[in-house]
């Protein structure tokens, strides 16, 4: 066999085990239930996409979100904004790391964290860092940026 036979060879056998997966596919699910947080065919891809023990980190209190609790959130969520919209707007991929950049925009029916935007919507920037093991999300570190939502719903 030659040397070149051998790369290619290798380089086959390496994308064969998935060392070069391409997971943007299952990040997506997890956007997918974003904008659509009442849908039944939402959630189960996004449990499907999540390991049983995914965490949502939100925050350095400690106080990090079990699925189940960021499930009921999403519940929460689809009813004060019916129209709420996550898009991806970038995407990067670094092994089982994905960076995402994506907008988030609404329009809550009822007071969102105590401001009554009175029919107001918002638009923010969002980043995500989704850990992924054996092809699932186990870990999202998230960051949004709510205080410029409430800006804007409260007309400033």
């Amino acid at each position: 066999m030659t040397f070149k036979a051998l790369i290619v060879s290798a380089a086959f056998a390496t994308l064969a085990t998935g060392a070069f997966a391409d997971d943007t596919a299952t990040v997506t699910t997890f956007y997918d239930l974003l904008s659509n947080p009442g849908s039944q065919q939402h959630v189960v891809a996004f449990e499907a996409a999540t390991s049983d023990d995914w965490v949502s980190m939100g925050d350095y209190s400690g106080n990090d979100k079990t699925r189940e609790a960021f499930l009921g959130q999403m519940g929460g969520f689809a009813q004060l904004m019916p129209d709420l919209n996550w898009s991806i707007e970038d995407m990067h991929q670094d092994g089982d790391t994905l960076i995402v950049r994506s907008r988030a925009t609404g329009t809550p029916v009822a007071p969102f964290f105590g401001v009554d935007g009175q029919g107001r919507s918002f638009d923010i920037m969002t980043i995500d860092i989704h850990e992924l093991e054996d092809g699932v999300i186990v870990r999202t570190y998230h960051v949004e940026d709510w205080a410029g939502a409430l800006r804007q719903l409260s007309g400033q």
